[in-house]
């Protein structure tokens, strides 16, 4: 047997036993008519039998036995209710703590993705090219930086754009945007955090002026071998990457999941919608996870039922501090 056929989508299970707990609510509810029904008929029985009187005297008989029926069947009811309640208890929490682990799993995957953008931007500030457009003279310096930049585009795949910053925050050499060479971002929050941190600065999600596309910016300076700062080196982040992440993510097909920075706003979502508008900090669940707890969930009721809500904060990785995000996992029970 090949693995892929070994593979459980954990997501299926998950469903499979919503539905079994469902099942179980509906045998209480039919041992509860049927033991109802039967307490109904012993009294009846009693009521006839009394009418009846010495004619009703064998009936009076079957009537006991009825009652005593009826209230083996009650006790028997409240146990096996107790029984099947527990059962449900069980599997909503067993359902609970799956979806606080996809949650975790989603967080986590992000974090290691982003760390790897913070080295790639640290490694490339390093490179002769990019730093002898700064502190050469020659020429050709500023075309031969353009075409670095466009090969690590082309081969690395997930960058909108890469540039390179003078001291002041004009853009001097630029991988796939040359129109914005000459341009100055010294007003830009992603250079001020870069300019006062003195080391690589990791931006927020935001919406790019430049190309009016979601992006997170890795900034960081470039120095000389002296380690005196020539200018900033700066990526552009494809956003869209992540959502191969979420995607891949197992959760059933009635459940959402969301990534949102620390002030609730959605960043991600399996919609793709609502990204930097929709806000999320009503949730309790997004509270715990926005004031910092690892891993969690809870059950919250809405108009449409009771739902699981499965949480994460981010934890980083490794020099990568994270940016204080978040990710909501959410199931329907």
């Amino acid at each position: 047997m090949s693995n892929d056929k070994l593979i459980i989508d954990s997501s299926v299970l998950l469903s499979e036993l919503k539905n079994a707990n469902q099942e179980m609510g509906q045998v209480i509810d039919s041992i509860r008519q049927i033991a109802q029904h039967t307490n109904l008929l012993s009294l009846n029985s009693a009521i006839e039998a009394a009418r009846a009187g010495e004619a009703g005297r064998g009936f009076s008989v079957v009537a006991d036995e009825i009652k005593k029926l009826a209230t083996r069947s009650l006790t028997s009811t409240k146990e096996s209710t107790k029984i099947i309640e527990n059962i449900q208890s069980k599997a909503n929490e067993i359902m609970a703590v799956r979806t606080a682990d996809v949650a975790f799993d989603t967080i986590d995957k992000v974090d290691r993705n982003l760390f790897e953008r913070n080295c790639d931007a640290q490694a490339w500030a390093g490179f002769d090219k990019v730093k002898n457009c700064l502190n050469t003279t020659d020429p050709d310096r500023f075309s031969i930086a353009n075409t670095l930049l466009k090969k690590l585009v082309d081969i690395y795949e997930v960058y909108l754009d890469l540039y390179v910053l003078d001291t002041e925050g004009t853009i001097v050499a630029a991988g796939v945007h040359h129109e914005f060479i000459g341009q100055n971002m010294a007003d830009r929050v992603w250079f001020k955090e870069a300019k006062s941190a003195n080391a690589i600065s990791v931006s927020d999600l935001y919406l790019s002026s430049l190309d009016r596309l979601p992006t997170v910016a890795y900034t960081c300076p470039i120095r000389n071998d002296e380690g005196h700062i020539l200018g900033y080196f700066s990526t552009r982040f494809n956003w869209t990457f992540i959502y191969d992440i979420i995607e891949s993510a197992r959760i059933g097909k009635n459940g959402d999941i969301f990534i949102i920075n620390n002030e609730g706003y959605v960043i991600a979502s399996r919609t793709r919608k609502g990204i930097l508008s929709d806000n999320l900090k009503h949730l309790e669940a997004a509270q715990l996870a926005m004031k910092g707890e690892t891993y969690g969930y809870i059950f919250e009721k809405d108009t449409l039922g009771t739902k699981i809500y499965g949480y994460a904060h981010t934890r980083g990785y490794n020099a990568y501090k994270g940016k204080n995000w978040s990710a909501l996992v959410s199931e329907t029970l």
